[in-house]
């Protein structure tokens, strides 16, 4: 499990680290993707903290069923439960808050590098050419539909050809 102290140092490494991320708007580096699963990490230990918290209070509500005094130890048994949860509920909403902060800053530099991709010459001319390729498709698609609907007007006079042609005596 990870102290408080220990969280505390990492989150406020994280901070810092977040802030000098913001200063530039190039894209995901790998330090900041691994401090994000860093985060992520000290989110499950969290979890599991909170886990372990609640089994006991659960242990503990079910043994106040065996005594006399039950609302009494149950209120206690809550007491107890809250001054174990509190502090790492503090703890969640600061991670919650840089991983927040982290994962807009990765999103707004990807964002930043598409919307670049996108601006390019290369991909502009890319973009009309599937266009013009686009646009001829669908005359050739027409063309092929007008063919097919000649044909088809055409089709009772071509059986008559056909029948004409080829009476057998």
């Amino acid at each position: 499990m990870i102290s408080s102290i220990t969280l505390r140092s990492l989150l406020s490494l994280g901070s810092v680290l977040l802030a000098c991320s913001f200063s530039s708007l190039t894209p995901a580096t790998p330090a900041e993707e691994a401090q994000l699963e860093q985060l992520d990490k000290i989110e499950r230990d969290l979890e599991l903290q909170r886990d372990w918290a609640k089994y006991r209070w659960e242990k503990t509500n079910n043994e106040c069923y065996q005594k006399y005094w039950v609302n009494s130890c149950l209120k206690d048994s809550r007491a107890n439960y809250r001054k174990e949860i509190d502090p790492i509920h503090a703890q969640e909403v600061e991670l919650h808050e840089v991983q927040r902060k982290l994962r807009a800053s990765i999103r707004d530099q990807r964002d930043a590098a598409k919307m670049a991709e996108r601006a390019s010459a290369e991909k502009a001319a890319e973009r009309l050419a599937n266009q013009k390729e686009f646009e001829e498709k669908q005359k050739a698609a027409a063309a092929r539909a007008a063919d097919l609907e000649e044909r088809r007007k055409d089709a009772p006079k071509r059986a008559q050809e056909n029948k004409a042609g080829t009476q057998l005596d």
